[in-house]
């Protein structure tokens, strides 16, 4: 593949520059505005920059026919090389040669150009017909923009090495194994089973005291564990009541408390427990206070592991918020709610991407125990991606 940069007054001058050096089947790959010249900053010169491919074997396939029989009567390898980027065998045949090292700097040199671009989206087609369709999905998904890029140049020189003509599919494949490449090192999952204590916080109305009942029931039916229930979510008689149900209907104990002594004396009682489970109020997140007062209730001295509770219908802005607000608290791993109620997941992976916390589960519904997902790389990939076509 040969990959070269055009600079010219106008688009169509560009054009031109290009069929006259690559021929008709090049390909743009890229183009933006740039601003040359000038004096103290002033009279800058505006100009097009212009990023253009073409295969080498469809430079072969327009000669004339006499060129390519030259090739077959054995004219040297290192010519043939030089003029066709092409190596013949001894049998005369045409075989592809691996990737140069000058085609692999101009691969690297158009990542970087891609990652500096600011405005390539205005800018008309930048990448081949499939890469394109991969780059308006991640947009639909809300994938933060510098995540899109490093996705995007990363399957853009997949493609060029692969040799141009990979299909959807493939680079369906390439893209999961990219956003997989991104969760390395961030650690997912359930409960750790490590801790007595499971804390769940979270805002108002994101699902904390039904999510908590479905890990408590995978605790009792899955592991086989001791439970108990302590509630300290006394602003909501509902929500007491609700979480008395699940706790009757899993057969375990539960203690409504309202101070940090409440809370002590609870835990003394559930000693002989393999785990207690933590319900909370839901907290305004924009009253820092009320983050504050989790403290006056609930002692975080004792074997604590807790998740905060975010819900994938929120903007992304608040997500961020409501970490950096429960964050004055030690957040072990991210809980996702309402997977069933969104088609757009990429918040999902900018906030485990910004933080690097990884996340404990996804819920995808109402249903006690059935509507939630242990999470994990895959399981968060399959989520953004599994509705691309």
């Amino acid at each position: 593949m040969k990959v070269k940069k055009f600079i010219a007054s106008s688009m169509p001058e560009a054009m031109k520059q290009i069929r006259a050096e690559l021929g008709n089947e090049a390909v743009i790959l890229n183009s933006r505005v740039v601003h040359t010249g000038g004096v103290l900053g002033f009279f800058k010169k505006r100009s097009i920059e212009v990023m253009a491919a073409v295969d080498p074997k469809l430079e072969i396939a327009e000669r004339p026919a006499a060129k390519t029989a030259s090739v077959r009567r054995g004219i040297p390898a290192s010519e043939l090389q030089m003029q066709n980027g092409e190596l013949g065998n001894e049998a005369g045949q045409v075989s592809e040669v691996k990737p140069s090292k000058e085609l692999l700097k101009e691969i690297s040199e158009l990542k970087q150009m891609m990652s500096s671009l600011t405005n390539s989206h205005q800018c008309g087609p930048a990448f081949p017909e499939v890469i394109s369709k991969v780059q308006m999905y991640l947009n639909e998904q809300g994938l933060d923009r510098s995540l899109e890029d490093q996705v995007l140049s990363a399957l853009l020189e997949k493609w060029y090495l692969s040799g141009a003509d990979a299909g959807d599919s493939e680079v369906f494949t390439w893209l999961k194994a990219e956003l997989a490449k991104g969760l390395e090192g961030i650690p997912c999952g359930g409960i750790s089973y490590t801790k007595k204590f499971i804390h769940v916080a979270g805002p108002t109305g994101v699902g904390k005291t039904t999510t908590l009942a479905k890990m408590a029931a995978e605790c009792v039916i899955k592991h086989k564990k001791k439970v108990a229930f302590i509630t300290t979510d006394t602003y909501r008689i509902a929500a007491i009541d609700q979480l008395k149900t699940y706790a009757k209907i899993l057969n375990v104990p539960l203690e409504v408390c309202y101070t940090i002594e409440d809370f002590r004396f609870a835990a003394n009682e559930f000693k002989n427990h393999d785990l207690i489970l933590i319900d909370t109020a839901g907290r305004n997140f924009r009253n820092k206070k009320y983050v504050e007062d989790l403290r006056n209730v609930i002692d975080f001295e004792n074997d604590m592991e807790t998740f905060l509770v975010l819900s994938l219908t929120a903007k992304q802005r608040d997500m961020e918020d409501i970490y950096s607000q429960f964050s004055i608290i030690d957040i072990d791993k991210l809980i996702f709610t309402k997977a069933d109620e969104t088609s757009t997941y990429g918040a999902m992976y900018n906030i485990i991407r910004k933080y690097r916390i990884g996340a404990a589960y996804i819920t995808n519904g109402q249903d006690v125990p059935d509507d939630i997902i242990e999470a994990a790389p895959d399981i968060i990939v399959k989520q953004i991606a599994g509705t691309m076509k």
